[in-house]
């Protein structure tokens, strides 16, 4: 895992910068004029002779001083009149704001090689190394978060997800009505999308999943139908019954929705910031607008406890590699490209994980 140190503001170089220039928001939900637009990168702030990194970062936002002294990553529609927000464009500490880009640079640049390109259905896939991630973080009580599309469910990897919120590798849950409805639409009549296991139409299956939004709707919401029994089996069950949290965000396709279903869509986007604020991994499966949506959200980085920092694993999957591609050119740099289906995914990295925690267990085991 990546470590990224911070810099050296002992440095000559940083001795002549000023502080930070900081001018009042005009109104409510918007910033002044030559506000400084926010990175996912380790981003510093001159305060009071002193550089500082802001609590909640992310992309596309402002830097904001509260009246506390405490200073934030802030979304544009969120930040108040009269805030101070840091005004300048510069990134490399003239202006009294620098982020740290040096860690990404490539070593070896220019040399000739083949199969340099970030995302390839032809590299081959270290599941082992992500096995280990993921190990690590839950021993180490980290939070990862994951992102899926309904083809996770439709390609019979709905056991295999089941299964990872179960056993303590989820923090939280991020998805669309979708994902929930033939969740449950499996675990109530063994169907998706109408499809039986075996990928074969069922007669009268084109309805199955408005029965299962209907059953929801009339416990009152996804908790309670799981109570109630209505909700026996799969992803959302095990959920509500481990106490994993998830966010499911509404669109204008949605059928129902699910009573659970944000549909506001800045309440949706706040949903999710709270969770991807908290974020030590991500994992992101087979969904292009979730994928980008919460890539947009995290930081490149996790501030440890201790104040160090590392890279925050993301792994952005996808059986085509312009979801991937798509992704990092949105900003999502960090992010680590595989090409492959959902159900292959999750049953070769459940696979992995399984062995990860027997050879740690038998390393465990004396003699």
């Amino acid at each position: 895992m990546t470590t990224i140190a911070h810099p050296d503001f002992t440095a000559a170089r940083f001795a002549s910068f000023p502080d930070a220039r900081f001018t009042p928001a005009p109104a409510d939900g918007v910033l002044p004029e030559g506000f400084f637009t926010t990175t996912n990168l380790p981003t510093y702030v001159r305060v009071d002779g002193r550089w500082r990194m802001p609590r909640e970062p992310r992309m596309d936002g402002a830097l904001v001083l509260d009246a506390q002294g405490e200073l934030w990553v802030r979304e544009g529609r969120r930040v108040r009149a009269g805030e101070r927000v840091v005004v300048g464009k510069a990134e490399d500490g003239r202006e009294g704001v620098y982020v740290n880009m040096a860690y990404l640079l490539e070593e070896g640049e220019g040399e000739f090689k083949f199969m340099t390109s970030e995302v390839s259905r032809e590299k081959p896939i270290d599941y082992a190394h992500m096995a280990r991630l993921l190990v690590e973080e839950r021993e180490r009580g980290g939070y990862p978060i994951w992102v899926t599309g309904p083809a996770l469910v439709h390609s019979r990897a709905r056991a295999d997800m089941t299964w990872f919120v179960e056993n303590g590798f989820v923090g939280a849950l991020l998805a669309g009505n979708a994902v929930a409805v033939h969740d449950i639409e499996a675990s109530i009549y063994g169907t998706t999308l109408g499809m039986s296991g075996a990928g074969e139409a069922t007669s009268g299956g084109h309805g199955l999943h408005m029965r299962a939004i209907n059953r929801v709707r009339q416990a009152g919401s996804i908790a309670k139908a799981v109570e109630a029994g209505v909700i026996t089996n799969g992803i959302m069950h095990a959920c509500v019954k481990h106490g994993v949290p998830f966010v499911l965000t509404g669109s204008i396709r949605d059928d129902g929705p699910l009573p659970d279903v944000v549909t506001d869509n800045l309440a949706a986007q706040d949903a999710m910031r709270r969770h991807a604020v908290k974020a030590t991994m991500a994992v992101l499966v087979a969904t292009a607008l979730h994928a980008i949506a919460t890539g947009n959200m995290l930081p490149a980085f996790v501030t440890e406890k201790d104040g160090s920092l590392r890279e925050l694993p993301t792994i952005c999957v996808d059986s085509s590699e312009f979801v991937v591609s798509k992704l990092k050119d949105r900003g999502t740099h960090q992010a680590f490209g595989v090409v492959t289906n959902a159900q292959d995914f999750m049953h070769i990295l459940r696979l992995y994980v399984e062995r990860e925690l027997a050879s740690r267990g038998a390393a465990q085991k004396p003699g």
